[in-house]
C-alpha cells in the first residue's frame, strides 16, 4: 500500500469516489460530475494511487467497488457533510450553492412532492442538483452513513439519533377500472375480489395491508408488485382492486376510478426524517422548511 498523504485529497476526490461508487460506471459519474470520461479516469487513477487499492474492478461489461472502496465511500458522505457544514457556518446562500441534494423516498411522496420541491429549490438554487433513491423500509443507517440528507417516508426508523417531522395525512381509497367493473359497494364485494397490492422489500407487506390481516380481514392478492408506480397497469383493464393512498388519484392512479374503502382503515402519515447533526445545519434547515411549504402546497390542509 502507499504511504497515504491526506493533503492529496479535496472534495472533487471524494465526490469523484462516490459518483463512481454510487453509479457503478465510468461513463454515468463523467454525465453527473459534468466532465470527460478521461478525466474521471485520470482523477480515479490519483485516487488510487493515495489510498494504495485499485478501488473498482471489472466485472463483465461493468465495474464493481472493492471493499475498501465500500468503506472509504462511506467515510467520503460524511466528510462532504463536515464540508458543507463548513462552508455554511454562520449562513447559507442559496444563490451561491453548486452542490448535490441526495433525498431518499419511495414513488408515493416523490411522485407527490419531489418535481415541486426541485423546482422551488431551483428558484433560489439554480445550480442545485437533486438525486433521488429509493427509501424502502427506511434504515438508520441511510441517514447515519450519509447516503442522503433527509428521508421522506410513513415508516421512521426508532433510533434516537434521528429526528421526524409529521408531514401530512393521507387516507386509503380503493382504485378500480370503472370500465370492467362497478365500484364494491359492501365488504363482501370488497373480499370477493382479487387486489392487486406493492411489497417493497420481501416478506414486508404494507402497513395497511398487515393492519388488515391483524384484524382478520383475509383478502386474495393476484399480483404484489415493488411500488405504487406498477399497479395501475395491473389494474387497467382488469376486475381487481387496489387499496392504497387517495393522493395516488393526481398521479400514477390517474385514469382509475376510486372509491373509500368498505370497512374502517387507519390513516397514512407522512414524515420528514433526518439525522440529528443536521439539526442546527443552515443549507439543512432551509431544505426542511422548503420540503415543509411543498408538502402544504402539494396535499393542502391534510395535515
Amino acid at each position: 500500500m502507499s504511504q497515504f498523504d491526506h493533503s492529496d485529497l479535496d472534495g472533487h476526490l471524494l465526490q469523484l469516489l462516490l459518483a463512481v461508487h454510487e453509479e457503478q460506471s465510468i461513463t454515468r459519474a463523467a454525465q453527473r460530475l459534468g466532465v470527460t470520461q478521461s478525466a474521471v479516469s485520470h482523477l480515479l487513477d490519483k485516487l488510487r494511487t493515495i489510498v494504495g487499492d485499485p478501488l473498482f474492478v471489472r466485472s463483465g461489461r461493468g465495474i464493481v467497488a472493492t471493499a475498501r472502496a465500500d468503506v472509504l465511500a462511506q467515510r467520503a458522505r460524511l466528510l462532504l457533510e463536515d464540508l458543507r457544514g463548513f462552508v455554511t457556518t454562520g449562513g447559507f446562500d442559496p444563490a451561491s450553492f453548486d452542490g448535490l441534494i441526495t433525498l431518499a423516498a419511495n414513488d408515493l411522496q416523490r411522485d407527490l412532492l419531489l418535481p415541486a420541491l426541485l423546482q422551488r429549490l431551483r428558484l433560489q438554487a439554480p445550480r442545485l442538483r437533486l438525486r433521488v433513491i429509493p427509501s424502502n423500509v427506511p434504515v438508520p443507517e441511510l441517514l447515519r452513513d450519509g447516503h442522503c440528507q433527509a428521508v421522506i417516508s410513513p415508516r421512521p426508523p426508532d433510533a434516537g439519533d434521528l429526528l421526524q417531522k409529521r408531514l401530512f395525512e393521507d387516507h386509503y381509497a380503493v382504485f378500480y377500472d370503472a370500465d370492467r367493473r362497478t365500484a364494491p359497494a359492501t365488504l363482501a364485494d370488497y373480499l370477493a375480489a382479487e387486489h392487486v397490492t406493492v411489497v417493497y422489500q420481501p416478506r414486508r407487506s404494507l402497513d395497511l395491508d398487515q393492519w388488515l390481516v391483524d384484524r382478520g380481514v383475509s383478502r386474495r392478492f393476484v399480483v404484489s408488485v415493488p411500488g405504487f408506480a406498477a399497479v395501475p397497469a395491473f389494474v387497467h383493464g382488469t376486475p381487481w382492486l387496489a387499496t392504497a393512498p387517495s393522493l395516488l388519484a393526481g398521479t400514477v392512479m390517474r385514469g382509475l376510478a376510486s372509491v373509500a374503502p368498505p370497512l374502517p382503515c387507519p390513516t397514512m402519515p407522512m414524515y420528514l426524517i433526518w439525522h440529528v447533526r443536521h439539526q442546527t445545519d443552515p443549507l439543512h434547515q432551509w431544505l426542511r422548511q422548503a420540503i415543509e411549504q411543498t408538502a402544504g402546497d402539494c396535499v393542502g390542509g391534510r395535515v
